[in-house]
C-alpha cells in the first residue's frame, strides 16, 4: 500500500498516530515532549476526528504526577488515554504506572527518552528515564527513527487495546523527537480497519460505571497479595505474541518487515551489536560500508524491551556468529552492567549462544554524538585478541580507561547525498528557516530529506548549528555532520571562534553574512580558514544581511534573507520554483502575524537571491598567517581561570566533545565557580548602546532595566579620570562636587535588546542613549574594564541608598551577562536582588527558564563581588523547589543557632571592645543588612583576641552573619507544579524569600498555558485560547496574614519594585514577590525592546495591578494592603491586541476572541474593584 509522504520530526510523527487511538491525553509539558501534546491540542482545535470520529480530550494538568493521576482515572472511567513526557517528569509518574499496569488498563505513554538530572541536569536524549520504569508493568516499544515512530506507535496502542496491558512507547529525546525526516505517513482508515473493536467495546463495557458498579483499588493482606499478583503472567506472556500480530498487520499494510528483534547485516556475521533507539540507524549505515569492504557485521535492533522475549532474540542471532556487543544509552552506577546487556546475558544462557562472549558498553549520554567511527570502534573491540568490556564509546576515558578510540572511516552516507550546515544565533530565525527548507525540499521533490538541529545551552542568544541532509537514498545518518557540500555562517562573530570552513568537502560552498568589504575580509578571516579555503576550492559567497534586514524592516531577523540565498547558491530546485515554496512557506509562517510581515519576508526572498556576492580566493591564502596568537586566561581568582581555561574556552568553542574524563575530576559534583560568564565576551549584538552624556540626567534607570548588566554607572574621583582610557566620556557628578560620573557598557557581553534606549528619559525629548554598530564602540569595553576594577566608594553608596532605584545601581550586580533572551522580562528582578543582597544570599533555583540563563554549562552569569562574596545558588528540580530552599533555610538556621549559642557564652565573659563587638552583633542578628556588618566587627575582634573560644567560633565565622534565603521560580513552577510546596513554605512562618518570575506561560519548554495565563491568550495547550481566569496567587498568599506579599512590574514603577524588594527581605517571616515578566513567547510587535514599556502599559491599561501587603503593618494598627497602581488609564482591549499570543486568536477564532477578551476586560475590571475593596476591608479593620 503506497503512503502519502509528509516532512515532520518523530514528535508530530507520534502525535499524528497517537491521536488516532486517543479519547483523552492528560498532559504536562516537558522537554523534549511537549510538541506531541501540542499539536495534539492544536489538531484538536481545529476539529480533526480520531478513528472514532471524534476530537481528543487534551486535559492540562499541573504535574506528570498530576498527569498521570488524570491518565489513570480516564482510563479507569473508560476512555482510551495517552500522555506525552519524558525525563523527571516520567519519574514523576511511576507511581501511577503501577496502578495501571496492575489493573490492565490499556494506556500508552509516548516518551521521547531523557536524561535524568544527576550531577547536573540536561534535557538531551538518552535511555535513563525509560529504563527506571521496566519494572513498572508497562509493555515497552522502541522506535529508532521517525518513521518508525509513525509506524510502531500504531502496534503500540492496537497491542495495549487488544492484550490489556499498557504500553510505553519510546525513542530517543531530540535526537529522533526533533529530527525532521520525510517519511510515509498512516491514513486514518488503515489503522481503524487493524483495530480491534471488540476490545475497544469490552474495555469500555468493563470501565467503572455505577449502572453496573463494582470497587477496584482494595487493600489486601500478605496471605493474598503474592497470589492475586502472579494471576497477571499470563497476559505478560500473551505480549509478544500479540505484539508480533500487529507487526505483521503493519508489515502487510505498508510492506514493512518489522519484528520483536531485527536483524540486519552480513547473514554470516562473525561480530554482532545489540541495541536499540536511533543508534541502530547509525549502525546499520555504518555495517552496510564496512560489509562492502568484506566485513561480516551485524547488528539486531531491539524492538519490544518489555516483554522481553528471549525465544526471539536467539533466533534473530545468526548462528555464525563469534561476538556479541551489547550498548546501552544509560549508566547504572555499581551495576554489574547495564540493563540491555544483562538482558541479554540472561536471555543467552542454555542456548546455542551460550559460549558466545558478550560485552557490554555505554554511549550516547545527554544525546553525545555517536558517529561511524565510534560503531566501527565497538566491532574491532570485539576482533581485538583482547576486547574491552564494560567500554565506552565517543568520550576520552582517562581515569577509568574504559573508552574505546573511534576508528576512523571513509563517508559512511549514501553517495548522492547532499549535506549542509547553518551556524545561526539563538532567536535569529536561523532553525525555523531550515525546518521551511527541508520541508520544501522534502515536500516537494522526490528526494529523502532530514533536518537536525544542534543548540548550546543559552537561550534565544546561543549557537545554533542546523545540519541538513537530503539524497536519493533513505538517510539514516543519526549524528552530527562533519562532512557538508555547503556551510553557512549566519553571525559574522563566530569567525575566528568556531572551526566552520573544516567541514566542508572539496569544491564545498562558504556562504558568510558579513557587513566586511573585501579588505575587511581579508583582516578578519583567520589564517586556517584561508589556508582551508585555498587549498580545498572551496566557493566562498558572502551577503550583508543584517543591512538588507534593516532596509527591509525585519530588523535581526534575516533568517528569510539567507534562506534564499541558501537555495539560490545550493541549486537544489529550480530558482523560480524555489522563490514561490519559499513565500508559500512565509505565509504560512507569518500569516497571523499580518500581511505588512508577509510582505516584508517576501521581499527578503527576492532581495536574499539577488544580493549573494561570491568572494575570489586569492592563491595567497594558501600561505595566510595570523598577525597575533590568541589570548590567554587572567584573574586573581585561580580556580576561576583553571576553571575557564580548561573547561569553558573548549566548550563554547565546541570542542567540549574532546574533553578527557580526568578534565572533569574537580566537578564530578556538579559544582562549579562563579563569575565565569565575564570570560565569554560572545560580541553577538549587532548595535550597542553609545551614551550621550550631553543628555544624561544620572537617574542610572538604562542600569536598572539591563537584562544582561552591560550597562552600569561609575564614579570617578579626579585621579581616577585623569586616568582613565581615552574613550571614556565623563561629566561631573550630580550632588557629589569633585567626583566624575560615566555610563559605562560593556560592548562585548551586549545582547543589542535596546531595552536602556527605550527607558532613557533624556533632556528636553533627546536621549542619553542611542544604538551602533558594535564595531564602532569596541574601544569602550576597555572602558567598562576599567571602570570595573575601581574601588568600591562607600561615600556613593552613603549618599545614594541602596533602596533607592538610583543608588541601587552604583552596587555591583552579582548576576551579569547571562544566556537569557535578549531583552529578557526575568533578569532585571533577579539582577537587583543580587544588587541589594547578594553577598549574603541563597538562591533555590526551580527548573525552568531561569535556571537556564543562571546554570546552564559552561558558563555562570552569577559572580562575587570584590571581597568574594555572591549569591550560593543552586538547581534541585522542578517541582520541589521550595521545599529545597525551605531546607536550605533549615540548614543554615540551625548552623547559626549553633554558633551564636556559642557567642552568647563568650559574652557573659568578655570585656572590652570583644563585648562591645558581641553585644552589636547580638542586637542585630535578625536584621541581615546591619548584622552583616557587626559580623565583621565580630570576626575582626575575635582574631584580635585568640582565646581559645574565639578560635572555636571563628571556625565556623562563616555562619555569623545572617543570610537571606531566596527562592526563584517561573509561574509554571510557583503556580502549578510547585503550587503545593509553594504553599507548604509560606505557610510554615519561617524566613524565607519567594520571587517569583511571571511570564504568564511555561517559558522555558515553549510557551505553555499555566494557572498564571490569562483569559482568551494563545498558548500551547490553549491554541483555541484560555477559557478560565488567572490563578490568584497573590490572594492565596495573602489569606495566610502572615505573609509579605508583593505584585510588581518594574517598567510601571521603579520605586515600587526596589521598595517591594527590601521590605520582603526586612521582614521576618515568609514573603512572596510575584513580577511581571514579558517573554519572547508573548510576540510583543515592536519586540522585547520594549519590553519594559510593554510593563508600563500592562498597568495603566489595568492589565497587571502593583500592590503590597505587610503584616507589619497590621501590627501596628495600620492597613497591611496598598494598592499601589491607580485605576487604569488605557484600553485593556488596546493592550492585548499588541501581543501576538492575544491578537492571533482574533485570525484564528475570531468570534471566540471577541467573547474571551470581553471576559477577559470584565474579569480585569472585577479585579481591580476587588483590590480596592480589599484595600478599604482592611481599613475598616
Amino acid at each position: 500500500m503506497a503512503r502519502k509522504m509528509k516532512t515532520m520530526d518523530g514528535n508530530n510523527a507520534a502525535a499524528h498516530v497517537s491521536y488516532a487511538f486517543t479519547d483523552v491525553a492528560a498532559i504536562y509539558p516537558i522537554t523534549p515532549s511537549s510538541t506531541m501534546a501540542e499539536v495534539t491540542d492544536q489538531w484538536a482545535a481545529n476539529g480533526l476526528k480520531n478513528v472514532f470520529g471524534n476530537t481528543v480530550k487534551v486535559v492540562e494538568m499541573q504535574s506528570e504526577a498530576g498527569a498521570a493521576g488524570a491518565v489513570h482515572g480516564s482510563l479507569s472511567a473508560g476512555a482510551l488515554t495517552t500522555t506525552y513526557t519524558a525525563s523527571q517528569g516520567l519519574l514523576l509518574m511511576i507511581p501511577n504506572m503501577y496502578k495501571i499496569a496492575g489493573e490492565l488498563l490499556p494506556g500508552v505513554f509516548h516518551v521521547s527518552a531523557r536524561t535524568l538530572a544527576s550531577h547536573a541536569l540536561s534535557i538531551f536524549g538518552d535511555h535513563q528515564d525509560v529504563y527506571a520504569c521496566r519494572q513498572t508493568g508497562f509493555a515497552m516499544l522502541c522506535s529508532s527513527s521517525v518513521q518508525e515512530v509513525m509506524d510502531l506507535g500504531a502496534a503500540a496502542h492496537l497491542s495495549a487495546i487488544k492484550g490489556k496491558v499498557p504500553f510505553l512507547h519510546f525513542f530517543d529525546g531530540f535526537r529522533t523527537s526533533h529530527e525532521i525526516q520525510k517519511i510515509e505517513i498512516w491514513d486514518y482508515d488503515d489503522l481503524k480497519d487493524m483495530l480491534d473493536m471488540d476490545a475497544v467495546n469490552d474495555f469500555r463495557k468493563h470501565a467503572m460505571n455505577p449502572e453496573r458498579p463494582f470497587l477496584k483499588g482494595s487493600a489486601q493482606n500478605s496471605d493474598v497479595f503474592f497470589q492475586a499478583r502472579e494471576a497477571c503472567n499470563q497476559y505478560y506472556e500473551a505480549i509478544p505474541g500479540i505484539v508480533e500480530e500487529y507487526l505483521g498487520k503493519i508489515n502487510e499494510k505498508i510492506g514493512t518487515d518489522y519484528k520483536l528483534f531485527n536483524y540486519v547485516g552480513a547473514p554470516d556475521a562473525e561480530h554482532v551489536v545489540v541495541a536499540m533507539g536511533s543508534v541502530c540507524e547509525t549502525v546499520e549505515e555504518t555495517i552496510n560500508a564496512l560489509n562492502a569492504q568484506g566485513h561480516k557485521y551485524g547488528l539486531i535492533k531491539v524492538r519490544l524491551y518489555r516483554p522481553f522475549s528471549a525465544q526471539r532474540l536467539v533466533e534473530a542471532i545468526p548462528a555464525t556468529a563469534k561476538t556479541i556487543s551489547v550498548i546501552d544509552r544509560t549508566k547504572e552506577p555499581g551495576a554489574l552492567g547495564e540493563p540491555l546487556y544483562q538482558d541479554v546475558v540472561t536471555a543467552l544462557k542454555g542456548t546455542k549462544f551460550d559460549s558466545v562472549p558478550v560485552y557490554g558498553g555505554r554511549y550516547g549520554l545527554a544525546s553525545k554524538d555517536t558517529t561511524p567511527a565510534d560503531i566501527t570502534a565497538i566491532y574491532k573491540n570485539a576482533e581485538a585478541a583482547a576486547p574491552q568490556s564494560p567500554f565506552t564509546i565517543s568520550i576520552n576515558d582517562d581515569v577509568t580507561h574504559l573508552s574505546l578510540a573511534p576508528v576512523e572511516v571513509e563517508d559512511t552516507t549514501p553517495a548522492g547525498t547532499t549535506s549542509c550546515k547553518f551556524w545561526g544565533l539563538g532567536s535569529d530565525g536561523t532553525v525555523g528557516a531550515n525546518k521551511n527548507s527541508i520541508k520544501i525540499i522534502g515536500d516537494h521533490t522526490d528526494m529523502y530529506a532530514q533536518a537536525y538541529f544542534a543548540y548550546d545551552s543559552k537561550k534565544s542568544g546561543g549557537v545554533t548549528v542546523s545540519h541538513l541532509r537530503f539524497g536519493k537514498s533513505p538517510i539514516k545518518s543519526t549524528y552530527l555532520i562533519n562532512k557538508a557540500n555547503f556551510v553557512a555562517c549566519h553571525n559574522p562573530a563566530y569567525i575566528g571562534k568556531y572551526d566552520m570552513v573544516q567541514d566542508l568537502k572539496d569544491g564545498g560552498i562558504f556562504l558568510l553574512n558579513c557587513a566586511w568589504d573585501e579588505a575587511e575580509i581579508e583582516k578578519r578571516l583567520p589564517a586556517a580558514d584561508k589556508q582551508y579555503m585555498q587549498k580545498h576550492n572551496i566557493q566562498f559567497y558572502v551577503i550583508d544581511g543584517v543591512e538588507l534586514g534593516k532596509q527591509i524592516g525585519l530588523g535581526s531577523r534575516i533568517n528569510t534573507i539567507l534562506q534564499s540565498a541558501f537555495f539560490k547558491l545550493a541549486d537544489i530546485i529550480p530558482a523560480d520554483q524555489a522563490v514561490q515554496y519559499m513565500k508559500d512557506a512565509a505565509l504560512k509562517s507569518y500569516g497571523k502575524k499580518g500581511e505588512a510581515v508577509v510582505n516584508m519576508n517576501y521581499q527578503a526572498i527576492e532581495r536574499g537571491a539577488q544580493e549573494v556576492k561570491k568572494i575570489e580566493i586569492p592563491a595567497s591564502w594558501a600561505n595566510a598567517v595570523d598577525e597575533k596568537s590568541g589570548t590567554t586566561i587572567t584573574g586573581d581568582n585561580a580556580p576561576l581561570v583553571e576553571y575557564v581555561s580548561n573547561i569553558q574556552e573548549a566548550i563554547n568553542g565546541q570542542r567540549g566533545d574532546k574533553l578527557p574524563v580526568s578534565a572533569f575530576g574537580k566537578y564530578v559534583d556538579g559544582v562549579f565557580p562563579l563569575g565565569s560568564s565575564a570570560y565569554e565576551k560572545r560580541g553577538v549584538a549587532v548595535d550597542v548602546p553609545v551614551w550621550n552624556p550631553e543628555n544624561c540626567i544620572q537617574c542610572n534607570f538604562c542600569s536598572y532595566v539591563c537584562p544582561h548588566a552591560v550597562i552600569r554607572p561609575v564614579v570617578m574621583t579626579a585621579e581616577e579620570a585623569a586616568n582613565a582610557p581615552a574613550a571614556a566620556k565623563l561629566v561631573d557628578m550630580t550632588g557629589m562636587p569633585g567626583y566624575k560620573f560615566g555610563m559605562t557598557v560593556s560592548v562585548m557581553d551586549c545582547t543589542g535588546c535596546g531595552s536602556c534606549v527605550n527607558v532613557c528619559p533624556g533632556k528636553k525629548g533627546n536621549k542619553a542613549l542611542s544604538l551602533a554598530s558594535l564595531d564602532s564602540q569596541a574601544e569602550q569595553q576597555e572602558v567598562f574594564a576599567y571602570g570595573f576594577d575601581l574601588p568600591v566608594k562607600p561615600e556613593v553608596n552613603e549618599k545614594f541608598k541602596d533602596s533607592t532605584v538610583k543608588g541601587s545601581q552604583f552596587k555591583q550586580p552579582l548576576l551579569e551577562f547571562s544566556g537569557a533572551c535578549a531583552g529578557c522580562g526575568e533578569t532585571p528582578y533577579a539582577k537587583l536582588t543580587t544588587q541589594l543582597f547578594g553577598d549574603r544570599m541563597f538562591i533555590a533555583n526551580a527548573t525552568g527558564c531561569s535556571s537556564i540563563w543562571a546554570g546552564s554549562s559552561p558558563a555562570t552569569p552569577y559572580t562575587v563581588n570584590k571581597q568574594g562574596f555572591g549569591p550560593a545558588w543552586a538547581n534541585s528540580l522542578f517541582e520541589d523547589n521550595a521545599e529545597f530552599g525551605l531546607g536550605i533555610f533549615y540548614a543554615q538556621k540551625h548552623l547559626r543557632d549553633v554558633t551564636i549559642k556559642k557567642v552568647e557564652a563568650l559574652a557573659e565573659k568578655a570585656e572590652g571592645t570583644v563585648k562591645a563587638a558581641i553585644d552589636e552583633f547580638l542586637a542585630t542578628k535578625e536584621d541581615g543588612k546591619l548584622n552583616k556588618i557587626a559580623a565583621a566587627k565580630l570576626i575582626s575582634e575575635l582574631e584580635a583576641c585568640g582565646c581559645e573560644e574565639s578560635k572555636e567560633i571563628l571556625a565556623d565565622k562563616e555562619y555569623l552573619a545572617k543570610n537571606s534565603v531566596w527562592i526563584f521560580g517561573g509561574d509554571g513552577w510557583a503556580y502549578d507544579i510547585g503550587f503545593g510546596g509553594l504553599d507548604h513554605v509560606i505557610a510554615s512562618g519561617e524566613d524565607v524569600n519567594i520571587l517569583v518570575f511571571d511570564t504568564e506561560v511555561y517559558s522555558n519548554t515553549g510557551g505553555q498555558s499555566s494557572k498564571s495565563t490569562n483569559t482568551g491568550a494563545v498558548a500551547q495547550f490553549a491554541a483555541a485560547g484560555k477559557e478560565v481566569k488567572k490563578k490568584d496567587l497573590a490572594g492565596i498568599a495573602m489569606s495566610y496574614g502572615y505573609v509579605y506579599v508583593a505584585h510588581v512590574a518594574m517598567g510601571a514603577d521603579y520605586n515600587q519594585c526596589i521598595k517591594a524588594f527590601t521590605e520582603a527581605e526586612s521582614y521576618h517571616g515568609p514573603s512572596i514577590i510575584i513580577a511581571y515578566a514579558p517573554c519572547i513567547n508573548h510576540g510583543i510587535k515592536g519586540g522585547m525592546s520594549i519590553a519594559q514599556t510593554e510593563i508600563k502599559k500592562a498597568v495603566e491599561a489595568g492589565y497587571w495591578h502593583n500592590y503590597r501587603f505587610d503584616p507589619r503593618l497590621a501590627v501596628e494598627g495600620k492597613n497591611p494592603f496598598q494598592l499601589d497602581s491607580k485605576a487604569p488609564t488605557a484600553a485593556y482591549g488596546d493592550f492585548i491586541k499588541n501581543e501576538v499570543r492575544y491578537s492571533s486568536l482574533q485570525r484564528s477564532f475570531p468570534d471566540r476572541a471577541e467573547k474571551l477578551f470581553a471576559k477577559a476586560e470584565d474579569n480585569a475590571v472585577k479585579r481591580y474593584a476587588y483590590l480596592q475593596r480589599l484595600s478599604k476591608l482592611y481599613d475598616a479593620d
